[in-house]
């Protein structure tokens, strides 16, 4: 049987998210038990949303819906026609377009392929133009698309799933890798549980050789550069916003080994950069490691909760000037050293699966348009 046009709501059922409270942000409505999927959550996701940033409490589940595991989510403003499945039962926002659907007419990951392969360009271009880009439900169930039977849907996403699932493999051995290295960072520096802690003389409430100073004291923080936005789509050169590579450069204006962190919008993420880099003027980049190493710098900054430091208004906006003034604990070199040897072997392992991650992506995506156009069979 040949590929035939559908629309969306010919292969299963189609809803906005559902978020009836104003104001928006009253603080009752969350910090509860229910997952609140953003379409933030939605674009970072990989083929099945299993994190969030935010919760809803009963209060706010009762002025929205729980969407059941399984369900479809297609991003209609911000970032348009960004889709992933969820992996687990959450709510979501009426920004976000659930399809859930119709095991006799559609496999849900065929539909979410499609989407990367062909849809979302289609989607976007109806989007333009408007002050602020924006899909409506209407408009995206006016497009159809040519689909196969849905025995060859599921074979087709089957195979593509494939690529997906060792990609998410991967990435949950690089965030247990990553989270040891954050374990003995707290043991170590946090809890002061050290090698050795049990003889050591505590002076002034401080670790014998150990020593109370300001941050700026260990590690300078400094503005990233402007870089217009038609200008982050050629070379090899990772640029790092608020929330990590928001495009490639053909120059550097950091070197490697670097940390960076949200100067504006997002705050509170810190990441660490192993390859020359271009901090974009979102982000803080550290400038100068005085008296701490690169390793050591991203977890001081990751616990020391960096959202709490928020100066700005409307925009959320770090004050450095703050951030510089927190009293730390520097620890002996030696200690720094044995931490540094263990973390290094863990971002180095990390490596080598972010690398192969990349490998299948480029294999998956080679696939994706011949599969999705027909061109290929399974």
């Amino acid at each position: 049987m040949s590929w035939q046009p559908r629309r969306l709501d010919q292969l299963g059922t189609v809803s906005r998210g559902r978020s009836r409270h104003r104001p928006r942000d009253a603080a009752y409505l969350y910090g509860g038990l229910h997952p609140f999927v953003q379409t933030g959550d939605v674009k970072h996701a990989g083929l099945y949303i299993t994190n969030y940033t935010q919760t809803y409490s009963e209060a706010g589940l009762e002025q929205s819906k729980l969407w059941p595991a399984g369900t479809l989510c297609i991003t209609i403003a911000a970032n348009i026609a960004d889709t992933a499945i969820l992996g687990i039962d959450a709510c979501f926002p009426d920004s976000v377009i659930g399809f859930i659907a119709d095991p006799a007419q559609s496999d849900a990951r065929f539909v979410k392929y499609l989407f990367d392969a062909t849809i979302k360009v289609r989607a976007q271009q109806f989007s333009q133009g408007a002050t602020q880009d924006n899909l409506s439900q209407e408009k995206l169930l006016s497009l159809d698309f040519d689909v196969p039977p849905v025995a060859e849907q599921t074979r087709i996403a089957g195979l593509l799933a494939t690529y997906d699932d060792l990609i998410e493999n991967n990435r949950r051995r690089m965030a247990l890798l990553e989270e040891s290295a954050r374990l003995l960072y707290c043991e170590w520096f946090v809890r002061l549980r050290f090698p050795g802690y049990e003889h050591t003389p505590i002076v002034d409430g401080v670790p014998q050789r150990w020593e109370r100073a300001k941050l700026e004291d260990a590690l300078v923080l400094q503005r990233g550069f402007d870089l217009p936005t038609q200008n982050r789509q050629h070379g090899n050169v990772p640029i790092y916003g608020s929330t990590g590579v928001l495009g490639y450069h053909d120059k550097a204006k950091a070197t490697a080994p670097g940390v960076v962190t949200g100067r504006s919008g997002t705050l509170g993420e810190v990441q660490y950069v192993a390859e020359d880099y271009w901090p974009l003027n979102t982000a803080l980049w550290v400038k100068e490691f005085r008296r701490v190493t690169p390793l050591f710098a991203l977890f001081l900054l990751r616990e020391m909760d960096l959202k709490q430091f928020n100066g700005g208004a409307s925009v959320p906006t770090l004050d450095r000037k703050s951030v510089h003034r927190v009293e730390i604990l520097i620890p002996p070199l030696s200690l720094l050293r044995s931490f540094d040897d263990f973390a290094a072997d863990v971002f180095a392992q990390s490596k080598i699966l972010n690398a192969q991650n990349q490998k299948l992506r480029t294999a998956r995506d080679l696939l994706l348009p011949r599969l999705m156009s027909g061109g290929l069979t399974t």
